[in-house]
């Protein structure tokens, strides 16, 4: 395989490793966010984190208009954090994807989210932030343009972690692994060839 074309697929999992990576936090989080704290220096355990991380996603998704479909996706924790998910039903026409994410890149911005980075691949485009207090967060399209949210914690104490009490505004898809592909139509999102 030539280096070219592994060079995109590498590109996206390095950005992907490095929004990842920044959920756990590190010894110098604090400096790098501006001398904020990390959740487990303030006490914070994971289901504060997990809340917080709802909130988040609740907060962006509002900030999208119109309005998309949703449902949650796998939420998952690692030694230190703890990852939420969301999944768009809605769907978003390969014409309109950048919109979408410049969307919430503005949403981010206008609430003092750092943007990390931004992934302007035509198939696959996404959006990676930070928060003053280390949360990551993410928008992501993947198979089928389907679009992902995520939210990572920083690294927090550890607890039990109940299932989000958000309600999502389409069918709930409780229990359904894997979600379905897009299945909801919008007037402006979705065109009217995908």
């Amino acid at each position: 395989m030539s280096r070219a074309k592994r060079a995109l697929p590498l590109g996206a999992v390095v950005l992907a490793l490095g929004v990842v990576l920044s959920g756990c936090g590190s010894e110098d989080a604090g400096a790098r966010d501006g001398g904020v704290s990390t959740g487990k220096e303030r006490g914070m355990d994971m289901q504060e984190a997990a809340e917080q991380s709802d909130a988040m996603l609740d907060a962006v998704l509002k900030g999208i208009d119109p309005d998309v479909r949703w449902a949650h996706g796998p939420t998952t924790t690692r030694a230190c954090g703890v990852t939420r998910r969301r999944a768009v039903m809605t769907v978003v026409s390969p014409e309109l994807r950048q919109t979408f994410l410049d969307r919430a890149e503005t949403f981010w911005r206008k609430n003092d989210y750092r943007i990390k980075a931004v992934n302007k691949d035509e198939k696959f485009p996404a959006v990676y932030a930070v928060t003053k207090n280390g949360f990551g967060v993410s928008v992501s399209f993947r198979g089928k343009g389907q679009a992902f949210l995520e939210a990572d914690s920083p690294c927090v104490k550890e607890s039990k972690v109940a299932a989000s009490t958000s309600e999502p505004n389409g069918p709930s898809y409780k229990d359904v692994y894997p979600l379905p592909r897009p299945n909801v139509r919008s007037d402006f999102w979705s065109g009217t060839g995908d």
